[in-house]
């Protein structure tokens, strides 16, 4: 084995002022519904009474605009930024300052950049929730903004299948190794009930998310079905967590409760914590 590379010395993880819990919404590969997962469990926890705020992190992707409806251009004031807001969640998107369909050509150090001034310099005010839709996988973005910011805890979305549960799996590790605690693992489009029965199809497997978790010893945050009106309310601009009493919206607001209950479990709030690389 060769010598190893020397020490960088101590990174600093910095907390957002006034924000109580910084919660990163990842997953190991895209296609598993992460955006779709961060945009209903925002407006949940909004409807449950907190004061919650959306990062889109996804600089390349960036899908929380249409998700949510919204392609208002956010204004400056001095030095930083307001945020949109919609459903009761503020918001931040690559999407609001470069819109339509030109791709961002741009690498690691500018995303780098744009990522901390989405953080930092960002009007966030008092908040008890910011989640952060990081890029799928374990890439430079995600791995920059988890090096650092004091992330209170990460929620890692799955679906049943071997191929992601193997990329999840990945995902979990990253946070760990960086000393980000996981909330949990959900596990997304884990089943299709028949529309007018009861007969259900697990479409891409069953348990996996659930043996996995138990498997890596981190909590189960529950199964999301593989449902056409989330998919049509994510399209619409009109998540299905916009209707409360919507059935369709039910396990995304079961999902908030557990987000909540592993977070005020565990006081990880976010003080700024001294890590080695």
């Amino acid at each position: 084995m060769g010598p190893q590379a020397p020490p960088q010395g101590h990174q600093t993880k910095m907390p957002i002022p006034g924000v109580r819990y910084l919660v990163a919404v990842g997953s190991g590969k895209g296609g598993v519904g992460k955006t779709t997962v961060s945009v209903n469990l925002a407006i949940a926890l909004a409807k449950l009474g907190s004061r919650v705020g959306l990062l889109d992190a996804d600089v390349y992707g960036p899908n929380v605009p249409l998700m949510m409806g919204t392609r208002e251009t956010p204004m400056g004031h001095a030095e930083s930024i307001r945020p949109i807001e919609k459903y009761g969640v503020k918001l931040m998107s690559m999407g609001f300052l470069n819109p339509g369909d030109k791709p961002l050509v741009w690498r690691g150090p500018m995303l780098h950049n744009v990522i901390q001034q989405f953080l930092r310099n960002v009007e966030w005010g008092d908040l008890d929730y910011l989640l952060i839709d990081l890029p799928p996988g374990t890439g430079d973005v995600a791995l920059s903004l988890v090096q650092t910011a004091a992330i209170s805890g990460a929620v890692v979305v799955t679906t049943p299948s071997d191929v992601s549960l193997e990329d999840a799996r990945k995902a979990v590790n990253m946070f760990t190794q960086v000393r980000v605690p996981i909330l949990g693992l959900v596990e997304n489009m884990s089943y299709l009930m028949i529309p007018g029965s009861s007969e259900r199809i697990d479409v891409f497997g069953h348990g996996g998310g659930k043996r996995t978790a138990e498997q890596m010893g981190v909590p189960f945050l529950g199964e999301l079905a593989l449902d056409p009106q989330v998919r049509i309310g994510g399209d619409s601009g009109e998540p299905v967590t916009t209707r409360p009493g919507d059935a369709h919206a039910t396990p995304f607001f079961e999902l908030a409760k557990a987000v909540e209950d592993r977070c005020q479990s565990q006081q990880i709030q976010t003080p700024t914590v001294t890590v080695e690389d």
